[in-house]
């Protein structure tokens, strides 16, 4: 079974799983999302992409419960989780791997495991299951995860958010500090994670990595959406206008070329 969309099409029902709508978010007085919108279908893999500081990370924290919005809403399999808890919405079917991994460093592996289930719902992912995928998993159960490689922790925390079976997995920068080849296999595992019918909501600076794997793709850029569609149906050099912000630089630049000439045309006339 061919479990990555290959051709970006939503379903024909047009019922999105998730729903963000003008979601505007503040750290202090920073803010840090500014009217962010998305939809997210059953069964994609939907990559956010951007710069350091784009707001990526924000996004997928509010959508777990971990930040307040200032504005917007936030509605989850037809439901409105905008004031919903964090741990009510992992009983209702969102789990995150969170940037940097957060495992609980003097617990075991299995430890680790056990508090992701805490708010398990029925399905088919067990820690058992995740000692399948992950061969060198189940001998090493009772390993601290301190002793853990990089790679080896990214695993133990997908692990982690799959044991509560959620319906929608939030992947926040899976790539951040490993090795190319240990990036490789991690994504590898993604059609088995998807064969059992989650969604796929990914934060990822690797922008290549991203288009790889994403059935549709949105680029932030300092809290603001630049891009937003398939992988297809976008250009490299598009891609890197929205991530770096050139669009916007060229149209400052053509903003002041017009100023000053027509400052120039102005002076020409009076004198």
């Amino acid at each position: 079974m061919n479990t990555l969309p290959t051709n970006g099409e939503r379903p024909a029902d047009g019922t999105p799983l998730l729903d963000v709508s003008e979601l505007t978010v503040h750290h202090g007085q920073l803010r840090a999302l500014d009217r962010v919108s998305l939809q997210v279908f059953p069964g994609e893999v939907y990559a956010i992409i951007g710069a350091n500081g784009a707001g990526k990370s924000t996004l997928l924290r509010t959508i777990a419960g971990l930040h307040r919005p200032t504005e917007g809403a936030i509605w989850f399999d037809g439901q409105d989780v905008t004031r919903v808890r964090p741990e009510r919405r992992a009983a209702r079917g969102i789990a995150m791997v969170p940037e940097g991994r957060r495992l609980f460093e003097s617990l075991t592996v299995e430890e680790n495991l056990q508090v992701g289930a805490t708010y398990a719902r029925k399905g088919p992912w067990t820690i058992e299951r995740v000692y399948e995928m992950f061969g060198w998993m189940a001998e090493r159960r009772s390993q601290r995860a301190a002793q853990l490689s990089g790679g080896e922790q990214q695993a133990v925390a997908i692990g982690r958010a799959l044991v509560a079976n959620p319906r929608m997995l939030l992947l926040d920068e899976l790539s951040l500090g490993l090795a190319p080849v240990v990036v490789q296999r991690i994504y590898g595992m993604l059609p088995q994670i998807l064969a059992t019918g989650l969604t796929v909501l990914l934060v990822e600076q690797d922008v290549s990595q991203a288009l790889r794997v994403a059935s549709h793709l949105q680029c932030l850029l300092e809290g603001r959406t630049t891009l937003e569609g398939r992988p297809s149906d976008v250009t490299a050099e598009q891609v890197e206008a929205a991530y770096f912000g050139l669009a916007r630089a060229g149209h400052e630049v053509q903003r002041e070329s017009d100023s000053l000439c027509s400052g120039s045309t102005t002076s020409s006339r009076g004198s």
